[in-house]
C-alpha cells in the first residue's frame, strides 16, 4: 500500500472504485424502477397512488395509524373532512 501524507492509498482508491460501482448498480435499479412505473402507468394505474401505497408499506403499521391519525385531526382542524366537508359539496 502506498502512503501518501498518511493516506493508505490504495485502500482509498479501493474504497473508491466500490462505491463508484455500488452508484452506477443504484442508477440501473433506479431506471428499472421507473421502467415499472411506466409500465403500471401505461396499463391504467395512477402511479402517484402506488408510489404512496410503497412509502405506507415501508412504515409500521403503528407508525402508519399515528401518521393516518395526525393527518386526520388537521383534516378536521382545516375543515377538510367529515360533516363540516359534507356540507360544503
Amino acid at each position: 500500500m502506498t502512503d501518501a501524507g498518511g493516506v493508505a492509498a490504495d485502500q482509498l482508491r479501493a474504497f473508491i472504485e466500490r462505491i463508484e460501482r455500488l452508484e452506477e448498480e443504484k442508477k440501473i435499479i433506479a431506471d428499472d424502477i421507473k421502467d415499472v412505473f411506466a409500465e403500471a402507468k401505461g396499463n391504467g394505474f395512477d402511479v402517484k397512488v402506488m408510489r404512496k401505497i410503497i412509502s405506507l408499506r415501508k412504515r409500521k403499521p403503528h407508525e402508519r395509524n399515528e401518521e393516518e391519525a395526525i393527518l386526520d385531526l388537521y383534516l378536521h382542524a382545516l375543515g377538510m373532512s367529515g360533516p363540516a366537508m359534507e356540507d360544503a359539496s
